[in-house]
């Protein structure tokens, strides 16, 4: 039973295309450090540390975010003529020569 057309799945996102993402991620994550460490020098740990998790809390979903629209982005799917498609198993097993020692 055949059900229209047959489909190759390919992903073309490399390191490169996020690699903006992560700088500036990993840029927000060192400013809040820095704001964490003034504050623990004025002697408020405790608003320290709230800024750090509030900081990093807010930012994970925008980072996230952003990574799941730029694989969206680089997900392909092209149509498979019929004469194209990949052998079935028992064609490839047929079509290959024997091990020589």
């Amino acid at each position: 039973m055949e059900f229209g057309n047959k489909y190759r799945f390919s992903c073309t996102l490399t390191f490169g295309d996020i690699y903006g993402q992560i700088i500036a991620w990993l840029v927000i994550l060192f400013i809040s450090l820095a704001a964490s460490l003034a504050l623990m020098g004025a002697r408020q740990p405790v608003v320290a540390l709230a800024t750090v998790g509030l900081i990093l809390v807010l930012s994970l979903p925008f980072l996230l975010f952003a990574f799941v629209t730029t694989l969206f982005n680089h997900i392909e799917f092209e149509p498979v003529q019929v004469n194209q498609a990949a052998p079935s198993p028992s064609e490839r097993l047929s079509s290959t020569s024997p091990a020589r020692a």
